[in-house]
């Protein structure tokens, strides 16, 4: 598993969306290394993290990170997660919950469908497995077809399954994102120490979008409690 880290200081891993790699974050690194040890990894099988095996799930993913913590000798950190990320986030919180301190996630979704997901978005995914499909089973698009396949037939988190994070999570959508706005809201509302944060103008990409505004909230939820405010 690829990872760099930068700065000094409380650990703080960032994780990228699908189809991306470090450099999704680039907008982030800079600002948080100032008072963070920033952890940014490649997940499997996406960036330098290669992985030539047929199956990818979400739990594999947080599973991964999880490990990279235990081999850099973290017992705990904050997370950003962005999309899949996101979801890897909510599942480092869920099956290694000593390791998130408080989670902030943009554009996580729960279930593979149009309750989650803009129709539009759910037929992009479904369009892009039948393009790949079509296509010589080469390396690249073999590996494409696994990232696709993740997203059309992953994740299965339930609302019960939310009841268990105990760690205070923010949980951010754009106001146009891919993600139904309603299904983030359902997100919010499952997690006992949540936030919710909506932005306005925003598509899937409120880190890029957003930036300024996206790192300054989300290092003020990470430094303070949010009840104390």
């Amino acid at each position: 598993m690829y990872y760099e880290t930068y700065g000094k200081g409380r650990p703080l891993l960032l994780i990228h969306g699908n189809g991306g790699s470090i450099a999704s974050m680039a907008g982030q690194i800079p600002y948080f290394s100032k008072s963070y040890r920033v952890i940014a990894a490649d997940s499997r099988a996406q960036g330098k993290s290669q992985d030539p095996s047929d199956s990818l799930s979400y739990s594999m993913m947080a599973d991964d990170l999880n490990a990279l913590l235990d081999s850099l000798h973290q017992d705990s950190c904050d997370v950003i997660g962005w999309s899949d990320g996101g979801i890897d986030g909510l599942l480092l919180a869920l099956r290694h919950p000593g390791k998130v301190r408080k989670l902030a996630e943009t554009g996580a979704n729960l279930t593979p469908d149009s309750a989650a997901l803009e129709p539009s978005a759910y037929l992009d995914i479904l369009n892009k497995v039948h393009q790949d499909l079509a296509q010589p089973r080469t390396p690249d698009v073999k590996n494409d077809l696994k990232l696709q396949v993740l997203m059309l037939e992953h994740p299965h988190i339930t609302p019960a399954d939310l009841g268990r994070i105990r760690c205070p999570t923010l949980v951010i959508g754009g106001d146009h994102d891919l993600i139904r706005p309603e299904h983030t809201v359902l997100i919010f509302r499952g997690i006992p120490h949540a936030y919710l944060w909506i932005l306005p103008n925003s598509g899937h990409g409120t880190l890029v979008e957003h930036r300024d505004l996206f790192n300054v909230t989300v290092s003020q939820f990470l430094r303070n409690n949010l009840e104390q405010q």
